[in-house]
Protein backbone atom coordinates (compact mmCIF):
# COMPACT_ATOMS: atom_id res chain seq x y z
CA UNK A 1 0.00 0.00 0.00
CA UNK A 2 1.19 3.34 -0.93
CA UNK A 3 1.74 5.77 1.72
CA UNK A 4 -0.86 8.35 0.17
CA UNK A 5 -3.75 5.28 0.44
CA UNK A 6 -2.44 4.47 4.16
CA UNK A 7 -3.08 8.25 5.00
CA UNK A 8 -6.17 8.53 2.97
CA UNK A 9 -7.20 5.35 5.04
CA UNK A 10 -6.17 6.51 8.27
CA UNK A 11 -8.20 9.78 8.05
CA UNK A 12 -10.81 7.67 6.94
CA UNK A 13 -10.81 5.19 9.62
CA UNK A 14 -10.67 8.36 12.18
CA UNK A 15 -13.92 9.64 10.73
CA UNK A 16 -15.66 6.57 10.85
CA UNK A 17 -14.71 6.09 14.63
CA UNK A 18 -15.84 9.45 15.18
CA UNK A 19 -19.58 8.49 13.07
CA UNK A 20 -19.86 5.86 15.42
CA UNK A 21 -20.69 8.61 17.71
CA UNK A 22 -21.97 11.38 16.44
CA UNK A 23 -23.76 9.87 13.27
CA UNK A 24 -27.14 10.13 13.73
CA UNK A 25 -26.22 14.28 13.94
CA UNK A 26 -25.56 13.84 9.96
CA UNK A 27 -28.66 11.90 9.45
CA UNK A 28 -31.98 13.63 9.63
CA UNK A 29 -34.23 14.88 7.50
CA UNK A 30 -33.93 18.18 9.92
CA UNK A 31 -30.69 20.06 10.63
CA UNK A 32 -29.99 22.80 13.15
CA UNK A 33 -26.87 25.07 13.56
CA UNK A 34 -24.55 28.03 12.87
CA UNK A 35 -23.80 28.13 9.41
CA UNK A 36 -19.91 29.34 9.67
CA UNK A 37 -21.35 31.94 7.91
CA UNK A 38 -20.72 29.61 4.58
CA UNK A 39 -22.61 29.45 1.15
CA UNK A 40 -22.06 26.68 -1.70
CA UNK A 41 -23.01 27.11 -5.05
CA UNK A 42 -22.29 24.09 -7.93
CA UNK A 43 -21.27 23.33 -11.15
CA UNK A 44 -22.49 20.92 -12.38
CA UNK A 45 -25.75 21.43 -14.72
CA UNK A 46 -24.96 24.73 -15.78
CA UNK A 47 -26.77 27.17 -16.13
CA UNK A 48 -29.24 25.06 -13.73
CA UNK A 49 -26.93 24.86 -10.44
CA UNK A 50 -27.69 23.51 -6.91
CA UNK A 51 -27.72 26.45 -4.45
CA UNK A 52 -27.24 26.38 -0.52
CA UNK A 53 -26.06 27.34 2.50
CA UNK A 54 -23.50 24.64 4.74
CA UNK A 55 -23.76 24.14 8.47
CA UNK A 56 -22.52 21.19 10.83
CA UNK A 57 -25.04 20.26 13.38
CA UNK A 58 -23.57 22.52 16.14
CA UNK A 59 -24.55 26.34 17.39
CA UNK A 60 -22.25 28.85 18.52
CA UNK A 61 -18.90 30.12 16.42
CA UNK A 62 -18.21 27.87 14.07
CA UNK A 63 -16.07 30.13 11.56
CA UNK A 64 -12.76 27.92 11.61
CA UNK A 65 -14.97 25.46 9.69
CA UNK A 66 -14.92 27.94 6.31
CA UNK A 67 -12.39 30.23 6.90
CA UNK A 68 -9.00 29.14 5.18
CA UNK A 69 -7.15 32.12 5.70
CA UNK A 70 -6.82 30.65 9.76
CA UNK A 71 -5.90 26.59 8.42
CA UNK A 72 -2.29 27.37 8.02
CA UNK A 73 -0.69 24.80 10.81
CA UNK A 74 -3.64 22.47 10.83
CA UNK A 75 -3.41 19.01 9.91
CA UNK A 76 -4.64 17.41 6.59
CA UNK A 77 -7.06 15.93 9.27
CA UNK A 78 -8.20 18.45 10.44
CA UNK A 79 -8.89 20.15 7.75
CA UNK A 80 -11.08 17.47 5.76
CA UNK A 81 -12.82 17.23 8.70
CA UNK A 82 -13.75 20.56 8.85
CA UNK A 83 -15.24 20.03 5.54
CA UNK A 84 -17.29 17.08 6.09
CA UNK A 85 -18.99 18.39 9.33
CA UNK A 86 -20.25 20.60 6.88
CA UNK A 87 -23.78 19.93 5.90
CA UNK A 88 -25.28 21.24 2.02
CA UNK A 89 -28.43 22.44 1.64
CA UNK A 90 -29.60 22.39 -1.98
CA UNK A 91 -32.06 24.17 -4.44
CA UNK A 92 -31.81 23.77 -8.10
CA UNK A 93 -31.95 27.38 -9.71
CA UNK A 94 -30.92 29.14 -13.01
CA UNK A 95 -27.51 31.35 -12.24
CA UNK A 96 -29.91 34.49 -13.56
CA UNK A 97 -31.89 34.03 -10.25
CA UNK A 98 -30.25 36.61 -7.94
CA UNK A 99 -33.52 37.53 -5.84
CA UNK A 100 -35.96 36.17 -4.22
CA UNK A 101 -36.14 34.72 -0.55
CA UNK A 102 -34.22 32.15 -0.49
CA UNK A 103 -31.15 33.53 -2.43
CA UNK A 104 -31.37 37.05 -0.61
CA UNK A 105 -31.23 34.93 2.72
CA UNK A 106 -27.90 33.31 1.30
CA UNK A 107 -26.28 36.92 0.23
CA UNK A 108 -27.33 38.09 4.00
CA UNK A 109 -25.29 35.11 4.91
CA UNK A 110 -22.39 35.81 2.26
CA UNK A 111 -22.60 39.72 4.10
CA UNK A 112 -22.67 38.28 7.78
CA UNK A 113 -19.55 39.34 10.33
CA UNK A 114 -20.59 36.39 12.58
CA UNK A 115 -21.64 33.01 12.09
CA UNK A 116 -25.67 32.56 11.45
CA UNK A 117 -27.65 29.96 12.93
CA UNK A 118 -30.16 28.35 10.06
CA UNK A 119 -32.63 25.38 10.41
CA UNK A 120 -33.50 23.62 7.68
CA UNK A 121 -35.88 20.90 6.65
CA UNK A 122 -34.70 18.67 3.71
CA UNK A 123 -37.08 16.41 1.39
CA UNK A 124 -35.34 13.33 2.27
CA UNK A 125 -33.01 11.98 5.34
CA UNK A 126 -29.48 13.11 4.76
CA UNK A 127 -26.54 10.45 5.59
CA UNK A 128 -23.23 10.93 6.88
CA UNK A 129 -20.11 10.81 4.09
CA UNK A 130 -18.08 7.44 4.96
CA UNK A 131 -15.53 7.21 1.94
CA UNK A 132 -12.58 9.82 0.90
CA UNK A 133 -11.84 11.01 -2.97
CA UNK A 134 -8.64 11.21 -3.30
CA UNK A 135 -8.75 13.19 -6.77
CA UNK A 136 -11.35 15.79 -5.39
CA UNK A 137 -11.79 18.24 -2.32
CA UNK A 138 -13.97 16.40 0.77
CA UNK A 139 -17.77 17.74 1.01
CA UNK A 140 -20.19 16.97 3.78
CA UNK A 141 -23.82 15.47 3.29
CA UNK A 142 -25.92 16.83 0.82
CA UNK A 143 -29.94 17.33 1.04
CA UNK A 144 -32.90 18.59 -0.73
CA UNK A 145 -34.15 21.88 0.72
CA UNK A 146 -37.48 21.56 2.05
CA UNK A 147 -37.19 24.58 4.39
CA UNK A 148 -34.98 26.53 5.47
CA UNK A 149 -34.95 29.28 8.48
CA UNK A 150 -32.59 32.02 9.20
CA UNK A 151 -31.87 34.16 11.95
CA UNK A 152 -31.19 37.79 11.28
CA UNK A 153 -27.17 38.48 10.78
CA UNK A 154 -25.19 41.53 11.26
CA UNK A 155 -23.61 42.86 7.64
CA UNK A 156 -20.12 43.56 7.27
CA UNK A 157 -20.68 47.49 6.17
CA UNK A 158 -17.99 47.50 3.36
CA UNK A 159 -19.56 44.54 1.63
CA UNK A 160 -23.72 45.67 1.98
CA UNK A 161 -22.21 48.94 0.65
CA UNK A 162 -20.87 46.72 -3.01
CA UNK A 163 -24.10 44.71 -2.92
CA UNK A 164 -26.48 48.08 -3.17
CA UNK A 165 -24.16 49.96 -5.67
CA UNK A 166 -25.48 48.25 -9.37
CA UNK A 167 -23.30 50.84 -10.96
CA UNK A 168 -20.09 48.80 -10.07
CA UNK A 169 -18.67 46.46 -11.96
CA UNK A 170 -17.63 43.44 -10.16
CA UNK A 171 -14.04 43.88 -10.81
CA UNK A 172 -14.01 47.12 -8.74
CA UNK A 173 -16.33 45.69 -6.23
CA UNK A 174 -13.98 42.94 -5.78
CA UNK A 175 -11.02 45.63 -5.31
CA UNK A 176 -12.79 47.55 -3.11
CA UNK A 177 -13.50 45.03 -0.72
CA UNK A 178 -9.81 43.78 -1.19
CA UNK A 179 -8.64 47.05 -0.49
CA UNK A 180 -10.67 47.17 2.38
CA UNK A 181 -9.22 44.38 3.90
CA UNK A 182 -11.67 41.47 3.28
CA UNK A 183 -10.99 38.14 4.11
CA UNK A 184 -10.46 36.46 -0.04
CA UNK A 185 -12.87 33.54 0.53
CA UNK A 186 -15.51 35.89 2.03
CA UNK A 187 -15.11 37.71 -1.45
CA UNK A 188 -15.29 34.61 -3.01
CA UNK A 189 -18.38 33.94 -1.58
CA UNK A 190 -19.92 37.19 -2.60
CA UNK A 191 -18.98 37.08 -5.98
CA UNK A 192 -20.58 33.33 -5.90
CA UNK A 193 -24.10 34.19 -4.70
CA UNK A 194 -24.54 37.00 -7.07
CA UNK A 195 -23.69 40.48 -4.90
CA UNK A 196 -21.75 41.96 -7.56
CA UNK A 197 -21.76 43.91 -10.80
CA UNK A 198 -24.25 45.69 -13.01
CA UNK A 199 -25.76 42.48 -14.85
CA UNK A 200 -25.36 39.42 -11.42
CA UNK A 201 -25.80 36.43 -11.88
CA UNK A 202 -24.95 33.06 -9.46
CA UNK A 203 -21.22 31.87 -10.32
CA UNK A 204 -20.40 28.38 -9.31
CA UNK A 205 -17.97 28.82 -6.36
CA UNK A 206 -15.10 26.83 -7.85
CA UNK A 207 -15.22 29.58 -10.95
CA UNK A 208 -15.54 32.37 -8.34
CA UNK A 209 -12.78 31.43 -6.21
CA UNK A 210 -10.78 31.24 -9.54
CA UNK A 211 -12.06 34.30 -10.78
CA UNK A 212 -11.49 36.48 -7.78
CA UNK A 213 -7.79 35.05 -7.21
CA UNK A 214 -7.33 35.93 -11.18
CA UNK A 215 -8.63 39.63 -10.93
CA UNK A 216 -7.10 40.69 -7.90
CA UNK A 217 -3.65 39.05 -9.09
CA UNK A 218 -3.93 41.46 -12.44
CA UNK A 219 -4.83 44.51 -10.94
CA UNK A 220 -1.67 44.11 -8.23
CA UNK A 221 0.66 43.26 -11.15
CA UNK A 222 -0.38 46.24 -13.19
CA UNK A 223 0.46 48.80 -10.20
CA UNK A 224 3.56 46.41 -9.70
CA UNK A 225 4.39 47.43 -13.56
CA UNK A 226 5.27 50.93 -12.25
CA UNK A 227 7.94 49.99 -9.48
CA UNK A 228 11.54 49.83 -9.90
CA UNK A 229 13.24 46.54 -10.56
CA UNK A 230 14.59 44.39 -7.36
CA UNK A 231 18.85 44.26 -7.25
CA UNK A 232 19.33 40.74 -6.17
CA UNK A 233 17.70 37.28 -6.29
CA UNK A 234 15.78 36.09 -3.50
CA UNK A 235 15.02 32.55 -2.64
CA UNK A 236 11.93 32.05 -0.19
CA UNK A 237 10.25 28.85 0.94
CA UNK A 238 7.97 27.04 3.01
CA UNK A 239 6.33 23.40 3.50
CA UNK A 240 2.85 22.32 4.72
CA UNK A 241 0.70 19.77 4.09
CA UNK A 242 2.52 17.43 1.92
CA UNK A 243 3.28 20.61 -0.26
CA UNK A 244 6.82 22.18 -1.09
CA UNK A 245 7.16 25.82 -2.23
CA UNK A 246 10.09 27.39 -3.66
CA UNK A 247 9.71 30.92 -4.94
CA UNK A 248 12.33 32.83 -6.81
CA UNK A 249 12.38 36.35 -7.07
CA UNK A 250 15.14 37.94 -9.70
CA UNK A 251 16.42 40.93 -11.52
CA UNK A 252 13.84 41.46 -14.40
CA UNK A 253 10.40 43.10 -15.90
CA UNK A 254 7.45 40.98 -14.70
CA UNK A 255 7.67 37.58 -15.90
CA UNK A 256 5.83 34.81 -13.55
CA UNK A 257 6.27 31.13 -13.64
CA UNK A 258 4.41 28.42 -11.51
CA UNK A 259 5.69 24.88 -12.26
CA UNK A 260 4.01 22.03 -10.37
CA UNK A 261 5.82 18.27 -10.06
CA UNK A 262 3.66 15.43 -8.15
CA UNK A 263 4.51 11.90 -7.55
CA UNK A 264 3.75 8.93 -5.68
CA UNK A 265 6.46 7.12 -5.33
CA UNK A 266 7.00 5.22 -8.66
CA UNK A 267 6.20 8.27 -11.30
CA UNK A 268 5.87 11.84 -11.86
CA UNK A 269 3.54 14.24 -13.35
CA UNK A 270 4.57 17.96 -14.38
CA UNK A 271 2.18 20.83 -15.08
CA UNK A 272 3.63 24.86 -15.84
CA UNK A 273 1.88 28.13 -17.24
CA UNK A 274 4.19 30.91 -17.49
CA UNK A 275 2.89 34.88 -18.49
CA UNK A 276 5.02 38.04 -19.23
CA UNK A 277 3.52 41.96 -18.43
CA UNK A 278 0.77 40.92 -21.03
CA UNK A 279 -1.00 38.03 -18.51
CA UNK A 280 -1.76 35.17 -19.63
CA UNK A 281 -2.59 34.15 -23.24
CA UNK A 282 -4.50 30.82 -22.25
CA UNK A 283 -6.94 29.24 -19.65
CA UNK A 284 -3.92 27.90 -17.46
CA UNK A 285 -2.91 24.25 -17.61
CA UNK A 286 -2.56 23.94 -13.94
CA UNK A 287 -6.02 25.92 -13.28
CA UNK A 288 -6.26 28.08 -9.98
CA UNK A 289 -3.34 26.98 -8.76
CA UNK A 290 -1.41 29.63 -10.94
CA UNK A 291 -3.78 32.61 -9.90
CA UNK A 292 -3.54 31.42 -6.20
CA UNK A 293 0.29 31.97 -6.19
CA UNK A 294 0.68 34.74 -8.34
CA UNK A 295 -1.92 36.84 -5.77
CA UNK A 296 0.54 35.74 -2.81
CA UNK A 297 3.81 36.73 -4.52
CA UNK A 298 2.09 40.04 -5.67
CA UNK A 299 1.21 41.05 -2.49
CA UNK A 300 4.38 40.70 -1.26
CA UNK A 301 5.88 42.72 -4.17
CA UNK A 302 3.66 45.40 -3.63
CA UNK A 303 4.51 45.93 0.10
CA UNK A 304 8.21 45.98 -0.65
CA UNK A 305 7.15 48.17 -3.82
CA UNK A 306 9.42 46.35 -6.03
CA UNK A 307 9.13 44.51 -9.09
CA UNK A 308 10.63 41.14 -10.55
CA UNK A 309 10.78 38.09 -12.18
CA UNK A 310 8.86 35.35 -10.52
CA UNK A 311 9.69 31.29 -10.75
CA UNK A 312 7.59 29.28 -8.39
CA UNK A 313 8.46 25.39 -7.90
CA UNK A 314 5.70 23.71 -5.95
CA UNK A 315 6.16 20.05 -5.45
CA UNK A 316 3.38 17.91 -4.32
CA UNK A 317 4.37 15.00 -2.06
CA UNK A 318 2.26 11.69 -1.46
CA UNK A 319 1.87 12.34 1.99
CA UNK A 320 -0.44 15.29 0.03
CA UNK A 321 -3.62 12.48 0.06
CA UNK A 322 -6.82 14.63 -0.32
CA UNK A 323 -6.52 17.83 -2.23
CA UNK A 324 -8.15 20.58 -0.17
CA UNK A 325 -8.33 23.32 -2.66
CA UNK A 326 -6.08 25.57 -3.99
CA UNK A 327 -6.53 28.32 -0.70
CA UNK A 328 -3.50 26.24 0.63
CA UNK A 329 -1.59 27.39 -2.48
CA UNK A 330 -2.42 31.16 -1.40
CA UNK A 331 -1.88 31.06 2.28
CA UNK A 332 1.47 28.86 1.84
CA UNK A 333 3.08 30.69 -0.22
CA UNK A 334 1.85 34.23 1.74
CA UNK A 335 4.06 32.54 4.14
CA UNK A 336 6.50 31.66 2.24
CA UNK A 337 7.10 35.28 1.53
CA UNK A 338 6.88 36.25 4.87
CA UNK A 339 10.42 34.39 5.55
CA UNK A 340 13.54 35.98 5.67
CA UNK A 341 14.70 35.45 2.01
CA UNK A 342 18.08 33.86 0.98
CA UNK A 343 19.94 35.99 -1.23
CA UNK A 344 22.19 34.38 -3.94
CA UNK A 345 24.75 35.65 -6.92
CA UNK A 346 23.22 33.58 -9.42
CA UNK A 347 20.34 31.44 -10.97
CA UNK A 348 21.97 27.96 -10.68
CA UNK A 349 22.57 28.34 -6.89
CA UNK A 350 19.10 30.09 -6.65
CA UNK A 351 18.01 26.46 -8.24
CA UNK A 352 20.28 24.39 -6.59
CA UNK A 353 19.00 25.49 -2.83
CA UNK A 354 15.52 25.65 -3.86
CA UNK A 355 15.52 22.07 -4.56
CA UNK A 356 17.92 20.70 -1.66
CA UNK A 357 14.07 19.41 0.11
CA UNK A 358 12.87 18.23 -3.22
CA UNK A 359 12.64 14.86 -4.71
CA UNK A 360 12.28 16.12 -8.38
CA UNK A 361 15.66 16.98 -9.95
CA UNK A 362 17.24 20.13 -11.48
CA UNK A 363 17.15 18.33 -14.59
CA UNK A 364 13.30 17.53 -14.45
CA UNK A 365 12.50 21.13 -13.75
CA UNK A 366 14.42 22.77 -16.63
CA UNK A 367 13.19 20.25 -19.32
CA UNK A 368 9.96 20.83 -17.98
CA UNK A 369 9.32 24.37 -17.59
CA UNK A 370 9.87 27.39 -19.67
CA UNK A 371 11.63 30.21 -17.84
CA UNK A 372 14.44 27.85 -16.52
CA UNK A 373 15.63 27.16 -20.31
CA UNK A 374 15.60 30.82 -20.83
CA UNK A 375 17.62 31.87 -17.56
CA UNK A 376 20.13 29.25 -18.60
CA UNK A 377 20.72 30.57 -21.51
CA UNK A 378 21.32 33.96 -20.80
CA UNK A 379 22.43 35.91 -17.96
CA UNK A 380 20.27 38.25 -15.92
CA UNK A 381 21.85 41.58 -17.48
CA UNK A 382 21.01 40.34 -20.97
CA UNK A 383 17.36 40.75 -20.07
CA UNK A 384 17.21 44.52 -19.29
Amino acid sequence: MSIRDEIKQGIEANWHHYLNKYGNLFSSKEIQGSSPPSIFVGRYGYPKVAVGPMLPPVHGDTSILDMPEKWLGKSLEEIVNFRLNLIRGIKKLSVNQTEGRLIENLQEIAMSSNPTDTEIQFVKPTSPVTSIDDQTAPFGPIGEIKTAKFSSSHATMSIEKVYYDYDLKADDAIMKLYNSGIDISKIQKCLSIGMMGKNRKLVPTKWSITATDSIISKSLMLQILDFEIIDSINIFSFEHLGNLFAVILFPHRWIFEMQEAWHDGTSVGFGNDYEDAKGISHNPSIAGAFFAAKLAVAEYLIKKQKQAGILILREIQPTYAVPVGVWQIREGIREAMRQSPLIVENIGDAIELSIKKMSVSKNEWIREGKMLKLLQQKVITDFF
